[in-house]
């Protein structure tokens, strides 16, 4: 293995991870109105819709979707849609105080790592990040363009779930004694809600899908 040039893409993957964005601010969200347990969940859904897209990229499944006007729109409007949803779900919440029950918070992190999935595969966005940055650290002779594209695409969601799980811890820390406020709840599913509108609009107006 090249490690310099590993540790040249660890940080560059350290960079791209740590600049807040979309993924993020969603994920912080959750945390301060659910705690450290729904925002790992959060996260873990987010890696795992972004692993989704990394495997389809290493076969050639997202370089057809891309192609395809009429199979990308399908994905886009969906994802849109979707994001509305959960926006229209969050708005019309009456701030519930966090279930701190055991089986309330697995149900609730069952249902939040879900929405996570939902939200990354659901985002043509996710699937242009990736077939337009990882193509340009794969090199020829050192191994196949499908095994490169996807140990590069994994190097890059192990270092945002490290990311994450740091905003997570530290987002917990500032909401622990305001969890249980139903005035605070209230605001965080508004703060939620919000998220879920923005992302949609920029998923539905961005020229560059």
């Amino acid at each position: 293995m090249d490690y310099s040039f590993w540790l040249m893409f660890l940080g560059v993957a350290i960079v791209l991870n740590a600049t807040p964005g979309p993924d993020l601010l969603y994920i912080i969200s959750n945390t301060l109105r659910g705690g450290k347990r729904i925002g790992f969940a959060s996260s873990l859904g987010v890696c795992t819709g972004a692993l989704f897209h990394v495997f389809i990229g290493a076969i050639g499944l997202s370089a057809i979707v891309l192609a395809s006007a009429l199979a990308f729109a399908v994905v886009k409007y969906l994802g849109v849609l979707y994001l509305f949803y959960l926006a229209y779900q969050s708005f019309k919440s009456a701030g519930v105080k966090f279930d701190i029950t055991k089986k309330g918070m697995q149900k609730s992190a069952w249902s939040v790592y879900r929405q996570g999935v939902l939200i990354d595969i659901l985002n043509p966005k996710v699937a242009l990040f990736f077939m337009a940055f990882l193509p340009q650290f794969i090199r020829e002779g050192h191994g196949s363009v499908a095994f490169q594209f996807i140990y590069l695409g994994v190097t890059v969601i192990v270092v945002a779930a490290i990311v994450e799980g740091t905003y997570v811890l530290l987002a917990d820390k500032i909401s622990l004694t305001l969890r249980r406020n139903r005035n605070f709840a209230l605001w965080m599913d508004r703060v939620l809600g919000t998220v879920f509108a923005a992302l949609g609009v920029s998923l539905l107006t961005n020229s560059e899908l």
